[in-house]
């Protein structure tokens, strides 16, 4: 079966939820720590065997772009002061990867997004690995255990976790039943995106990360908007489901929403308490300020 090589990381919108950090700075470049959380998304990818990246951007986001180039004068003022560690950090967030940029011009939706990246991916399956969910911890890299399932079935692949009743209409639910002899991975059959409660399928949702066949682009093509007027990606993934089949793997990592202001201090707290230059100090912080309020 096909091995996955290209990924699309769609960092396109707007960031409405985290105003005003997002103003100026890409919410993708919001630091967990001391890594913006795009790296982090970056480094998954290399981990589960992507060579080639398309980052889909918008105006205003050139500093992800930057973040992925070298940086000629920082790197001689390290060298300059010995500090070859982290030059050597620098260089290699710049070799990484094979990484590509392109614009959506227009802010049309997730689908749309990952449609300006057809002519990048060409007649292959892909990774899509969302913007906005960082997955850390796990018994492997997320996007590895569904291309690990994609190669086995030879059919689209959506990374799924349950997400509480009341709060499935935020994102999108669907139906699903076990797959034979397998843990963690099921069959799904349909889908509907932020559903009402009348319309909820499974208190399953897929969250930040699937795997496609190239059959998705002129599914995609022929998809019109949908939910907030845009052209969503789970109503070709309906279509996908229905014509081919699709898989859904519960991945064991835990998902950080970056959109998502608690998210985005969940990430930071939780990556803090396990960072080898800061955990013990900020361990004992946590403690002391808990015990004031």
């Amino acid at each position: 079966m096909t091995k996955i090589k290209k990924a699309v990381i769609p960092a396109a919108g707007l960031g409405t939820r985290v105003l005003p950090a997002s103003k100026s700075m890409p919410k993708e470049m919001l630091p967990i720590v001391d890594k913006p959380a795009i790296q982090y998304i970056v480094e998954e990818a290399v981990k589960s065997g992507i060579e080639d990246i398309l980052i889909i951007t918008s105006r205003g986001k050139t500093t992800v772009e930057d973040h992925f180039d070298r940086n000629p004068e920082l790197e001689a003022k390290l060298l300059a002061a010995k500090k070859q560690e982290v030059y050597d950090q620098m260089v290699a967030i710049s070799q990484m990867a094979n990484i590509q940029y392109v614009r959506q011009k227009e802010t049309k939706g997730l689908g749309h997004a990952v449609l300006c990246a057809k002519a990048f991916v060409g007649k292959e399956p892909f990774a899509v690995l969302y913007g906005d969910d960082v997955i850390l911890g796990g018994n492997r890299p997320a996007c590895k255990e569904l291309c690990d399932v994609y190669e086995q079935y030879g059919i689209g692949v959506a990374g799924i976790k349950p997400v509480p009743i009341e709060d499935i209409s935020k994102y999108c639910s669907v139906a699903l039943h076990p797959a034979e002899g397998q843990d963690h991975i099921y069959h799904l059959t349909d889908m509907v995106e932020k559903p009402s409660l009348s319309e909820v399928l499974s208190n399953y949702s897929i969250l930040g990360r699937v795997v496609l066949p190239p059959e998705i682009f002129p599914i995609l093509e022929n998809t019109a908007p949908g939910a907030g007027g845009e052209i969503q990606l789970t109503d070709a993934m309906k279509v996908l489901a229905r014509e081919y089949g699709m898989m859904g793997v519960e991945y064991s990592g835990t998902r950080y929403d970056m959109g998502n202001k608690f998210g985005i201090l969940q990430a930071i707290v939780e990556v803090a308490l396990e960072h080898p230059q800061v955990k013990d100090q900020f361990k004992e912080y946590l403690k002391q300020v808990a015990a004031r309020f």
